[in-house]
């Protein structure tokens, strides 16, 4: 999860402070003084949020300062493997949620299944869930996660009479109708968004590799594969993007989006936020309106990939028991909700019940709506190899483009899905 996305929302002010639901107003001392080190991603947690969780946390283990330290994301696997093998690591670390399980395979991360229903593991999204577990274990709970909806030109849809879909056909059809109405390109879709082909597997009822034996293998040369790259294909051809590269190459919402005639993307709050700052720096007006990646019936949105992080404590922690009672306190409902106001609602917290009502025709409204139905890649420590470059998946999607077929350009990609997935 990138800064931008709360750099693009803005952050709410904070307000007020209430007592620890479960520590009450007892103050539980410490032995001496003891700094609890927490890493957080840079711009995951906002400051206000941060100081008044801590002030809590604080007032009720006397003798206990918690420093937080944000990390950036470049070159943080490396820092955090590092760390891990340590006799003296960060207390509690912020992970992306397709690197946790990587931590935990290596023994880096404390056990914490003994602790699910102090946690209130229960009441987690399903779809965030996943990504904290390994062979049946807890090693981390679900901090936040945001998916991509569709952005698109209010006063083009306008021009072209389309309402917005709730179905995949009236989707199709929506871009057939701007197509033939107006000069905008119906749909900007670069031919290596991997994210959004998955949300169509998943809505296919396939996945991007499955456990088969000790081992996993890739699951692109299925029908399911097949189904969903057919879909990708159709929208694609609404658009002028290049087959070869992704939404960053050039990066979508600040390269192509704001020189205008483009009706609709799909992308994430931050680049929503990216577009609307550069069209109004050029002296423009944005206008969009948001809506989910709409499913095959009007009953369920599409399917969509959940980009996040969760909280872990580190094994060598030298305060594991401390560190265990702040990332309590940090992921309740109590928290998650204060959490998810001072985001603006532009990231989704670890329970529905921590979820704010979002502003009436946000980003954050359509992205809500698809919470539900979100998933992750493979939770499996080999899958980081899978996304290294060249990623099979962007080079599947670009060979089925060009024209080789999907079984065989799935054959191809599921080869190196499998040698890559299971060498960690």
């Amino acid at each position: 999860m990138r800064r931008k996305l709360i750099a693009a929302i803005g952050v709410a002010a904070m307000m007020g402070v209430a007592a620890c639901g479960s520590g009450g107003e007892d103050t539980l001392s410490t032995d001496g003084d003891q700094k609890l080190t927490v890493w957080v991603m840079d711009g995951s947690a906002p400051e206000e949020w941060v100081t008044e969780l801590n002030k809590e946390f604080e007032a009720a283990h006397e003798g206990v300062t918690v420093d937080v330290q944000e990390q950036q994301w470049n070159g943080i696997q490396e820092r955090i493997t590092t760390s891990l093998s340590e006799d003296a690591p960060p207390d509690i670390l912020e992970l992306g949620n397709t690197q946790t399980a990587g931590y935990a395979v290596t023994g880096g991360l404390a056990d914490l299944t003994g602790l699910k229903d102090e946690l209130g593991y229960d009441s987690w999204n399903e779809g965030m869930l996943p990504s904290a577990e390994l062979d049946g274990k807890l090693y981390a709970a679900p901090w936040y996660a945001a998916n991509r909806a569709v952005i698109y030109d209010k006063s083009i849809f306008e021009d072209a009479g389309v309402e917005v879909p709730q179905t995949r056909e009236e989707w199709v059809e929506g871009l057939r109708k701007i197509d033939e109405k107006t000069d905008a390109q119906p749909i900007y879709l670069p031919g290596q968004s991997w994210y959004v082909y998955a949300g169509f597997l998943w809505d296919e009822g396939g996945k991007l590799a499955v456990e088969d034996g000790d081992q996993w293998k890739g699951t692109l040369a299925t029908p399911e594969g097949e189904a969903a790259m057919n879909f990708y294909e159709e929208l694609q051809s609404f658009s002028t993007a290049p087959k070869d590269t992704d939404e960053a190459t050039p990066q979508q919402s600040t390269d192509i989006v704001p020189k205008g005639d483009v009706a609709s993307w799909i992308g994430l709050g931050w680049e929503a936020g990216g577009a609307i700052a550069a069209i109004e720096e050029a002296g423009g007006e944005a206008d969009f309106g948001y809506f989910p990646i709409p499913g095959k019936t009007a009953d369920q949105p599409g399917h969509v990939f959940f980009g996040g992080s969760n909280l872990a404590v580190s094994e060598r922690s030298q305060n594991k028991e401390l560190a265990q009672e702040w990332l309590k306190l940090a992921t309740s409902e109590k928290w998650m909700k204060k959490y998810a106001e001072a985001t603006g609602g532009a990231l989704l917290p670890n329970s529905e019940a921590a979820q704010v009502t979002p502003e009436p025709g946000s980003f954050a409204e359509a992205m809500v709506k698809a919470a539900d139905v979100g998933r992750i890649t493979p939770v499996t420590p080999g899958w980081a190899n899978v996304e290294t470059d060249p990623n099979p998946i962007k080079q599947y999607l670009t060979n089925a483009l060009n024209g080789t077929d999907p079984q065989k350009a799935g054959d191809q990609a599921d080869e190196v899905i499998t040698e890559r997935i299971n060498q960690g």
